[in-house]
């Protein structure tokens, strides 16, 4: 590995971080816009906010940044 093990899970994890910030709005319907908001909620809540994929997701995506980093840091020398 071209990088140390410690050094390589904080990069990984700050990529996933930041992929899970772009994924999370990805198709999310708000109460608002589904036209169904129950009292006591907030109309610009999800109505099924899909965490489980978006985070399967995000982990596909954030594993071939990584590899893409892993790459350029190795051919860099």
């Amino acid at each position: 590995m071209p990088i140390q093990t410690p050094l390589a899970i904080a990069v990984f994890l700050t990529i996933w971080w930041i992929v899970l910030f772009t994924v999370l709005p990805l198709g999310v319907r708000s109460l608002h816009e589904d036209g169904e908001t129950p009292a006591g909620s907030d109309p610009g809540a999800p109505l099924a906010p899909m965490l489980l994929k978006k985070a399967a997701i995000t982990t596909a995506i954030a594993t071939v940044v990584f590899g893409v980093f892993l790459l350029i840091v190795k051919a860099m020398g």
